[in-house]
């Protein structure tokens, strides 16, 4: 025993003795304790991607008159090989609760312009987050405006080559400047993280619940009132098995101003050019394991000419659409087989005179990802359109085209 209490005590005087010398330093001798990090350098808080698609939309075209100003202004006559969208985004975590994004999107056409290729803000945007994991955040800036999945989803991710009529009809390039409210749970914020990185299609990380207001009056326009727009969201990603399924309902309300520039010069509208502008929608998600399904419908009231009276009045709208999809893996290969089928009954308000449109559409495609870099989508769209402002009256076209898409991602 008295040997052992012996060599505990040499022990405990060596650890001791070691502590009090890994304490001292001596001059020119390098001290144990742990420096602090480094802080970062300016180009060490930032990364920088973006992606290309390059269209063509006239193969096996019968009617050149079919067209839509919103999805593709290379439809139709005279639409030959154009650039839908080059986007260079540059985003940051630059503190533990801010963080930002930039893209602007170098193929944009001024409206009533021949010209191509002008550089315009899509989205430009601060994070604040409200607690350590930014569970509670606040979004200030440009960006997309929470309502509806399609819309919320990239179109570096979305198959078909366009967004729905029905509920794009809302909001002209899907953003507004505002502030945005959003809050998930974390583990639901990585679920929707890797519902975009495993190829699932997902609308990214927009929260569970979504508050917010907005001018109104769509993406790079004035504010042309003192009044903003408000918008609700709440969509939840469940687990269902090996199955993912999210469920959405969204909603805004506020009050448009159509402005001088949309307007034809006869045509008779209200004294202030204000019109109510309300809609609320459903949304409905199966992530394609290996089938899936997407299907939305929204209904409202907005700004819509009316051919009879030669006049924009608040008019009731509806629509949605319903998307089939599967996934297929083929060795470093992905295809997607899809189709859908939309409707829509309404005005589109940031075109010219509030234009009237009824759209029955059906498109089926394939994409194609031979590598993560590279994308290319085959489509066949028959449509029936009816659009009309006060220039364009009986305007109903029919008729079918194979459009085709090469999309880059770097």
């Amino acid at each position: 025993m008295r040997k052992l209490l012996s060599i505990m005590l040499l022990l405990v005087a060596a650890a001791a003795s070691a502590q009090t010398a890994d304490s001292v330093v001596t001059p020119g001798a390098a001290a144990s304790e742990p420096r602090p990090a480094p802080a970062k350098k300016w180009y060490e808080s930032f990364a920088i991607r973006g992606y290309m698609q390059a269209r063509y939309n006239r193969l096996l075209e019968t009617n050149p008159d079919l067209k839509c100003e919103q999805c593709d202004k290379s439809w139709g006559a005279n639409g030959g090989i154009s650039f839908r969208r080059i986007r260079l985004i540059v985003y940051g975590q630059l503190t533990e609760r801010i963080s930002f994004y930039l893209q602007p999107d170098f193929a944009s056409a001024p409206s009533g312009s021949n010209s191509l290729m002008f550089l315009q803000i899509r989205d430009a945007y601060m994070d604040l987050g409200l607690d350590r994991r930014s569970r509670f955040r606040v979004r200030v800036g440009q960006s997309k405006v929470p309502f509806g999945f399609e819309n919320m989803q990239s179109s570096q991710n979305r198959l078909a080559l366009d967004r729905n009529d029905a509920l794009n009809s809302a909001l002209s390039n899907e953003r507004d400047l505002g502030v945005f409210f959003y809050w998930a749970p974390l583990v639901v914020r990585r679920r929707f993280s890797e519902l975009v990185k495993q190829g699932l299609k997902g609308s990214g990380d927009y929260g569970v619940l979504a508050l917010g207001a907005f001018n109104g009056q769509t993406a790079n326009r004035p504010e042309l009132n003192d009044q903003q727009h408000v918008v609700a969201r709440l969509s939840y990603p469940f687990a269902v098995g090996k199955q993912i399924i999210e469920p959405g309902l969204q909603a805004y309300s506020g009050r448009y101003v159509v402005a001088k520039d949309q307007l034809s010069g006869n045509v008779k509208h209200h004294p202030d050019l204000s019109y109510a502008d309300q809609r609320a929608a459903a949304s409905f998600v199966l992530y394609p394991q290996p089938f899936g399904v997407q299907a939305e419908y929204n209904v409202g009231r907005g700004p819509e000419f009316n051919p009879r009276t030669d006049s924009i009045e608040t008019r009731r709208l509806h629509g949605g659409y319903l998307l089939l999809n599967y996934r297929a893996r083929y060795q470093q290969h992905q295809f997607y087989p899809f189709v859908r089928l939309q409707y829509y009954d309404g005005g589109k308000k940031h075109e010219r005179d509030a234009r009237s449109y009824t759209v029955r559409e059906a498109e089926m495609g394939v994409e194609w990802q031979p590598s993560p870099h590279f994308e290319l989508v085959t489509m066949y769209t028959r449509s029936s359109r009816r659009f009309e402002d006060y220039s364009l009256r009986n305007n109903r076209q029919r008729g079918g085209l194979l459009r085709l898409q090469a999309q880059l991602n770097f």
